[in-house]
Parts: C-alpha cells; structure tokens; sequence
C-alpha cells in the first residue's frame, strides 16, 4: 500500500489519490439566508476506488452521490485551524464523477454579502467572492491546491432583477418566475483559487474588441473613462509575452469592500474601486492584473510557498508594460515605491525573518498571515538581476522559452531554478540567487532604479518644495516623496505641507493613504478626522494595514482604532477583518 502523500501543507488532497478533471457547479444564491445552496460534480481523472479527500471550510454536506445517483459513504472530519475540513468520500470501484450536495456558511471566508447600504446604489445587494489562497474551499469541495487544474461549468441561479458574472465565458441567462439561471464555461484549466463571481445591480460598457467593463450603473462611466487604455495594455502585454490565452480581459469594478488592489480571475479582472482617480494615474493595478494572464494564470505556483513564481514575475512583466506604455522614467518610480514597500515588508516580519526569503516553508502557517510584498518585491528584483547579468534580449528570449514550457502547468522554485540552469546557465551563480530564494531581508547586490526624474526628487529630500517644483509631479512622485519624510518631520513642517497641497483632501487614494500614515505617526491632528472617514470608505488592506498599524503605535491612538474598527469592521471582507484583528491583538 503506498504512504499518503501531501505535497502542499495546505492541502488535504493526496497524490496518491485520482485528481480532478472537471467540475460542474450548480449554486443558487439566497440573500436572505447569506448561503449558497449547491451542488459539485467532481470528473476524475480516470475511474478509481477507495477514498478521495477534498478540502472543506464551513460546508454542510448532504449527500455524495456517483454519477448514477447512488450514495456514496463519507466522512465531513471537525476543522483543523488553516485547512478547514476534510470530506473523505469512500468511492466504490469504477467511479468516475461524484456529486456533492451541501450548503455554503453564511461565515464563509471566500465570500463577502452587502446589503444594499453597502453598496454604490444603495438598492441592491450585493455578492462577491475572493478565493486567492485557500478559501476556494468555503465555497466548493474540491482538492483546494494550485498544483491540480480543473476546467469547469457553472449554472448561478441569481435573482432576476440582479446580473451575475462570473470568471469564465458567458453562455446564457434563462429566466423563470423571480429567478434567473446564468450559464458559464471555463475551457482553459486553471487552478482552484481563480474560480470567481459576483451578483449585483451590474450593467456593462465595452472598451475594445476583447473587452468589456462591469460596474454598479453609479459607477460605470468613470470606471470605463479611467480603464479606456486597456486594449493599448492588452497589445503591449502581447508584444513582449506572446499571445493572450483567454479570449477575453474583462474587468469588475468592485464594490469598496474588496480587500486587494486586484485579483486576476482569468476572463473577468476584479479590481478595486479605489483605481478610480479621474485620471488614470492608478492604472499600474490593471497592468499587474493583466499581467497575470502570462505569470499566475498561464504558468502557476504549485504551492503557497512558491508564491513568488507568480508575483514576482508579474511585478517584472507590469513594468515592463509600463516601460513600454509609459516611458522608463515612470517604471522607475514604480520600482522605488517597490524597493520602500519591500524593506518596510523586512521589517514587519524581523520576528519571521524566514518568511522574507522567496522561497517559503509554509507548514502550520496560513498563507494570508504570510502575505506581503516580499515575493512581489523581492521576486522582481532576483529577475531584475538576472536580466542585467544576461542582458535584456537574452532575457525576454529566456522569458517567452519560459512561458511556452510551461503553459497551463505548476511549478515548484525548484523546477524554476533547474529551468534557468539549463536556458541560462552559470547566470544564477552570477546573482548570488541563493540570497534572494532561501536567505532573508534584501541581498546586498540588489539591483536599484536611476532616472531623472528620480534624480531631481533626490534633491528635494528634506524640502518644503515650491508649487514650481511639483507642477509636474505624477501621483506616484507625490507618494514616494512623502513616504521619504523622515519621522522626526515636525508638526509644522506638516502644516505647511498641508497648507500649501491640500494632501488631507486629495482624491488619490495612494497620495491620501501615504500621506494619513505619516501624519498619524507625527501626531499631526487635522489627518486625524480624515482618517476616520477613510477607513470607513475603503476595504482595501494596502490602506487598512498601515493606517491602523500607524494608529496603534500610541496609547491614545490605540483606543481610537479599537473604536474605528468595532464600527466599520461590517463593512470589510472577512480577510481584511482578520488582518486588522491581528494588528489590534500585537498592538
């Protein structure tokens, strides 16, 4: 009898075990209830007998039945912190698909229900989920690990006077009574964590032959004015990574609850609605998202503790596309709020060190507490070296082989690195690689970014600088060159700042957010109020966790967190609450 084997500590599936070709799901939304009730049909690989485990979170399972109906003997185990539950199914000999019936929590961690309150309309609510990384499990049972691929279809049954979208192409709407039944198919494998949907008061505008923006109707037109570039976006990814895989790039503008700047579902981008400037100055996220499409979605990490494999590359290819789109001088900028991000990301984790190494080891460790912008950061600049050791034309040649190898398939760092070995060899010596994947903090030879424009900023370190100076800053200056004032910046420095800026009433939501944390540190009281209505307008963690980490760092401060948090803790996701509980209980 073979030994179980679990290759991904946050996994319950086995590869001795047979893997999952195809999923049909069939769901119907209640918001009364805040459930979905469902049901998933697992097509395996080839028949099989004996047990198959599946990874749970909160589900009430039913009844398993093969695919002729018969019952099927299970086992729901109680939940282990991290994994959730685990839902052996004893299969007889010769099945080849099972069916799962259950219930969704009305708790579940993947999902999030606003009431219409929440909701840009304010007359309907609202559904979404956000399965990166572990959460698919709350909302299908299935084997919850990027290694397995699965293509899929799916039939949401929604009410009829709300649309439903989902990460996957549309094949129709039916409507019967007061419900209507969406139809989609995803044909390309993809791994669990990209399943992704959402219902709403939705109405759509298109932006180009490939795609399409969805939004709340209050929403639409500034959301397709601000994503009007992206088919620009879409042909310059294409021109340095080869062909888009999958059909079409749709964007979700989300509500402002979702808890992440982006998330690449393939076929339908969500996005933050915090992207929303007036002028296109936060379009980086999409190119990230976009990306994604290349490295994340095409060519996946195997495991959460090569995360890397997809951030850090899609770091390098977003600005790359903003090189291309923008100019050298606006990837640079970029790249220095990167490198500042990154060491603040050391620094948070000088408890953890070993969690600011790429190449993670990640037993009893949830991957949304590992989470930060090491592998984003980090990631780029170990391939910022090694095009700089090989030369860009080497590299982008090394990056299309890469890609090609690899489509629609798992890695492990490990087969990455075998991979450079063999297309680009002695380039990884060169780099000293080995400081970037299994040593902690930044390596010493890290590659940095020079332009002018970087240059000029330079010079203004410690500065009040003139409305002259600044005529032409980009929001992305105007963050690295607050985020440069030293701690020890007085009150009335701050003043004058504030005096002649207006940085507390600026509608950029980055400028905003970098500006509140640093006055919050100096005790800079008139940032306090607008603190207060920010953290009530957004849900987005890159603003949460350094507003509410600056707040806890006095007495006083503490207090008012705490009271921020009890009253607007409703209207974020259930990711963001626990990261915002966890600076609350350090604090």
């Amino acid at each position: 009898m073979r030994a179980m084997a679990r290759r991904d500590p946050h996994s319950y599936s086995d590869d001795t075990q047979p893997e999952t070709e195809r999923l049909t799901w069939k769901a119907r939304v209640d918001f009364t209830e805040r459930r979905l009730h469902a049901q998933a049909t697992l097509t395996l690989k080839e028949a099989s007998a004996g047990p198959l485990d599946l990874d749970t979170r909160d589900l009430e399972v039913d009844a398993v039945v093969d695919g002729e109906g018969q019952p099927l003997r299970f086992l729901l185990s109680p939940p282990e912190p991290i994994l959730g539950s685990r839902l052996r199914v004893e299969l007889r000999p010769g099945v080849k698909q099972l069916t799962v019936h259950y219930r969704t929590s009305p708790q579940a961690s993947a999902l999030q229900w606003l009431t219409p309150a929440q909701t840009a309309g304010g007359k309907a609510p609202y559904l979404f989920s956000q399965c990166q990384a572990i959460h698919a499990r709350a909302v299908v049972p299935l084997q919850d690990t990027p290694r397995l691929r699965i293509r899929y279809e799916a039939e949401l049954t929604v009410p009829r006077e709300l649309r439903g979208v989902m990460a996957a192409g549309f094949l129709g709407r039916d409507e019967r009574g007061d419900v209507a039944v969406e139809r989609y198919e995803m044909p390309q494998p993809i791994p669990p964590y990209l399943l992704a949907f959402a219902v709403g008061n939705l109405a759509s505008k298109e932006l180009g032959p490939r795609s399409r923006v969805w939004a709340e109707p209050e929403v639409l037109e500034r959301a397709a004015a601000e994503f009007s570039d992206v088919d620009a976006m879409l042909r310059a990814a294409e021109s340095l990574f080869g062909p888009y895989d999958w059909e079409r790039f749709d964007l979700l503008t989300m509500p402002p609850s979702f808890p992440y700047g982006g998330m690449e579902n393939p076929r339908l981008t969500f996005l933050t609605p915090t992207l929303l400037a007036g002028d296109k100055s936060l379009v980086s996220v999409v190119a990230h998202e976009l990306a994604h499409s290349w490295t994340g979605n095409l060519v996946t990490n195997a495991t959460a503790e090569h995360f890397w494999l997809n951030e850090g590359f899609t770091v390098f290819a977003e600005r790359r596309i903003i090189e291309a789109l923008y100019g050298a001088d606006v990837a640079a900028l970029h790249a220095t709020l990167g490198r500042r991000a990154l060491e603040a990301a050391v620094q948070h984790f000088k408890a953890h060190p070993q969690l600011t190494a790429l190449r993670t080891h990640l037993t009893g460790v949830d991957p949304d507490e590992a989470f930060s912008q090491v592998p984003y950061e980090k990631g780029y600049l170990l391939l910022r070296a090694l095009e700089d050791a090989v030369g860009r034309s080497a590299f982008d040649t090394f990056l299309r082989a890469y890609l090609d190898a690899h489509r629609f398939q798992a890695l492990t760092t490990e087969e990455f690195t075998d991979f450079v070995e063999k297309h680009l060899p002695g380039a990884l010596q060169k780099v000293d690689a080995d400081a970037y994947l299994h040593q902690p903090g930044i390596p010493g030879g890290a590659p940095g970014a020079h332009s002018e424009r970087l240059e000029r900023m330079t010079r203004l370190k410690g500065q009040v600088p003139s409305a002259e100076d600044v005529k032409d800053w980009t929001p992305a200056e105007w963050q690295l060159f607050i985020e440069w004032l030293p701690h020890t910046t007085s009150r009335e420095v701050l003043r004058q700042f504030d005096e002649r800026f207006h940085l507390t009433d600026s509608r950029n939501t980055e400028v905003l957010a970098s500006w509140l944390t640093v006055a919050i540190k100096a005790g800079w009281e008139p940032a306090l109020g607008r603190t207060d209505t920010f953290l009530g307008e957004v849900g987005r963690m890159k603003y949460l966790k350094p507003l509410y980490g600056a707040l806890v760092s006095s007495a006083e401060g503490k207090a008012r967190a705490k009271q921020l948090f009890q009253r607007y803790a409703e209207r974020y996701h259930p990711i963001a609450q626990a990261a915002v509980e966890g600076i609350l209980q350090r604090a």
